[in-house]
Order: structure tokens, then sequence, then C-alpha cells
């Protein structure tokens, strides 16, 4: 007879009568307190009960079962899996010199199957920082390889956040990497896909989600790197007809829209042409704002991977350079917050330096004028809601996955203690445990 996976029973007999059912393990994380990412309150004497890969009870001082496994955290604040809405788990471009140069190299030197193994590595170094769940929005230049990092995530097979996938994104004809390419080249890789006219985008739309897009993803506007002012914008970008065509046919099978704009006027298309999200929207003006809190679109601010380089500039002059953008990017996150805009936490890594290091968005969003606890639920409860997934992740609330996170301290007080997660548990699995009661 084969046996019934999990049950503590040896041998289970034919003639026994009533039939025996093996019931499921129980584990009990419990800690000092709990955060509540809705109310932004603490727990004390917390403990979540979690069956398989669910959370089935979570509160103060909770009975804990007796043949539960119990994990005992101490003095460890608990929270929910964090969620990066702003990923891209395949880039790893090298942050020294031109970065289009560096797409270039990596596109032209590097397969498919060895940007999917990068990835893996990203996803590791993802989940390990607590992040349990990802938007990853385009896979730069790799195809589809995000689809099957995403499968072998679900298959077990390699350690990771879950994914939503924007795979390829869509782009203008010549409105993104790899720029300044020799015309000879015509069929040298493109970072995204490329098309001019509204069949065309309607035609990537389905092509994307047939091959295992979760999402699809937009340049309504791209700033060319190579220029020496970083104030000069790349504007054979998508028309409003381009965009509203690819939210048509996404919003057709419930594919949410993702939109890369920066520019006034790449923001206000994008805005209304009904995508669901703008991904960094620097210069955003307030009427625009406004239009985007009464519609539910989201803003991805990405302001870490903005500030960083303002703050690693190592002249007056490179400084005073970067300046105006940092100046748009302190008035777009006031703005937004006192226009109601739902911002959602996004890192935006795509050197090999940054993977894993995606609570610094959180850092930063407390930094530019958000409270903790409204940087906090920006990585967990909108995060989950710009995903749709809000029935599944965001909270320690029952019926959701078991995704719980430890840190040292007090986030409300200092969220840069999410910078150091000492503990990560992602579908009652755990991934990561650092004992912090040795000498």
């Amino acid at each position: 007879m084969r046996l019934m996976r999990g049950c503590p029973f040896g041998i289970l007999s034919l003639l026994s009568l009533p039939a025996v059912a093996c019931l499921a393990q129980v584990t009990a994380v419990r800690a000092q307190r709990m955060l509540d990412v809705k109310t932004g309150r603490y727990v004390s004497n917390a403990v979540v009960l979690v069956e398989g890969d669910k959370i089935i009870a979570s509160g103060s001082g909770l009975t804990i079962p007796a043949n539960a496994i119990v994990l005992d955290l101490g003095a460890t604040t608990i929270l929910p899996g964090l969620i990066d809405a702003h990923t891209h788990l395949m880039a790893r471009t090298p942050s020294q010199g031109s970065q289009n140069k560096n797409y270039i190299l990596q596109l032209a030197t590097e397969s498919e199957a060895y940007r999917a193994l990068e990835g893996a590595m990203d996803a590791r170094l993802t989940l390990q920082a607590g992040f349990t769940s990802v938007r990853d929005v385009e896979s730069e230049g790799s195809g589809y390889a995000d689809v099957a990092l995403r499968s072998a995530i679900d298959g077990g097979l390699v350690e990771g956040p879950r994914m939503e996938v924007a795979t390829r994104a869509i782009a203008a004809t010549g409105g993104y990497f790899p720029l300044h390419l020799s015309a000879d080249l015509l069929n040298f890789p493109r970072g995204a896909q490329m098309i001019t006219g509204t069949d065309e985008a309607r035609k990537a739309v389905r092509e994307q989600i047939y091959y295992g897009a979760d999402l699809i993803k937009v340049y309504a506007d791209f700033l060319d790197v190579g220029s020496p002012n970083t104030a000069n914008y790349n504007h054979e970008t998508l028309t409003r007809d381009e965009i509203r065509t690819v939210v048509e046919e996404a919003h057709k099978g419930g594919h949410r829209v993702a939109a890369h704009a920066m520019t006034r006027e790449g923001i206000r298309n994008a805005v209304e042409s009904g995508v669901d999200s703008i991904e960094h929207g620097t210069q955003v003006d307030q009427p625009t704002l406004q239009e985007m809190a009464e519609k539910g679109t989201y803003l991805v601010p990405t302001s870490a991977a903005i500030s960083s380089g303002y703050e690693q500039a190592k002249t007056p002059e490179q400084r005073a350079e970067m300046e105006p953008i940092m100046q748009s990017l302190r008035a777009e996150i006031t703005n937004a917050r006192a226009a109601h805009v739902r911002i959602a936490s996004g890192f935006d890594a795509a050197e090999d330096d940054e993977q894993g290091k995606n609570a610094n968005e959180i850092a930063e969003l407390v930094k530019l004028g958000l409270t903790p606890a409204e940087a906090i639920a920006a990585a967990t409860t909108t995060a989950s809601e710009l995903m749709g997934w809000q029935t599944k992740v965001g909270s320690l609330e029952v019926g959701k996955y078991a995704d719980i996170i430890g840190v040292a301290g007090d986030p409300l007080q200092d969220v840069s203690a999410l910078q150091h997660v000492t503990f990560v548990m992602k579908g009652g699995h755990q991934v990561h445990l650092e004992r912090t009661d040795t000498p």
C-alpha cells in the first residue's frame, strides 16, 4: 500500500477501520512582536500558525498546538514578506563604464541560458533579503528567460521569490537600448520588442502573453543615457494610440500594463491611455497626479536608483548636474503623497552590485517624506494590490501564504532595520535564519 506523505504512522493496515487520516504538520512562528502593516501598529507576544504553505491563525498569545513545530525568534520583530514591484532579475550589467556599451556587450556575449542562471542567482539574493514576491518588469534582452525562471521557482528547482513577469517589454522603434548600433547589425538582439503602429503593438501584446507574460511593460518615453545632457530625452516614443492599443489588448485578458515614464509628456500620455502604473514618474505634474489618484493609477518611483547616483557623485560638478532630477524626485514624492496616489516600492536593481539590496528603496522613500509605516505599506499591502495578489500576500492574515520575515530592532523607528533581515519564510518553508542569541 502506498504510504500517505507526511503521515506519522509506519504502515497503514488495509484492515484498519475506520480509515486513518493524517493531519498536516503545524508550525508556530513566535516573536516578541508582529507588525500589522494595515494599521501600522505592533501586536505583542506574536504567534503565527502555519499549516502547509498558508497561515491558519495569527495574533497575540495564541495557543500553540501540542504537536506543533515551534520557531521561537525571541526579541525579533516579524512582518509579512516584502514585495519589490520593480525588479530586473535578469540584469547584471557592470556598475562601471558606459551603461549603453555594457548593455551591448551583455547582449552580444551572454546567451539567454546564461542570463537565466544569472537571474537565478539574483532571485536567491532577493529572497534572502526578505523579498518573497516581485514584479519583474522586463527581461532586458533575455527574451522569455524570466518565464523560465518563474517556472523554475514555482517548481522548486531554484530558490527565489514569487514572480510576476513582463517578458520583453514594448518600445517604439529606436526607443530603447541598445543605442547607436551600426546599421549593418540588422539582427542584433534588442532590449525590448520594438514596434511601430497599433497593429504591431497589438501583435506584441498577444505574443508576449502567449509566451507567458503576466503583465505588459511599455516605454512611454526613454532617456538617452549616452547623451552628455541628462535632460535630453529620446522623443521617438510610443504614441497615445499605440499605448491605448497595448492597454486595450492587455486588459482583455486581465493583464495589467506598467509604463516606464519619466517626462511630463510621457507620463501624461501613459496615464490618459489607461496604464495601471507609472514607473519612475520623475517629472510628473500635479494635474496628472490628480488624474492618477482618481483613476487608481499606481506610482512606482524607484527613487533609490536615482538618488544613489546623486549621493555617489564624486565632484561638485557631477552633483550639480544631477540636482535638477533630484529636485524633481523630491517634488514627485511630496506631491504624490499629498494627492493620495498609491505608491508601491520598487528598487529597479539592474547592476551586478545592486541585486539583493531591495530594501534600500524603502529607506529612500522615508528620506523623501513617507513615514516608515507608509514606506513599509508600499512594500507590502500596496505592492500586493498593484500585482493583484492582495488575497495571497502582503499581510500576515489567515488564508494568505506564510511569507514571514524577521528583523532586529524597530522598523517603525528605524526603517533601515529592513536592510538586514534575520529570518525569512516563504510559503511555510524556512529560507533563512540568523541566530541573534549567540555571543
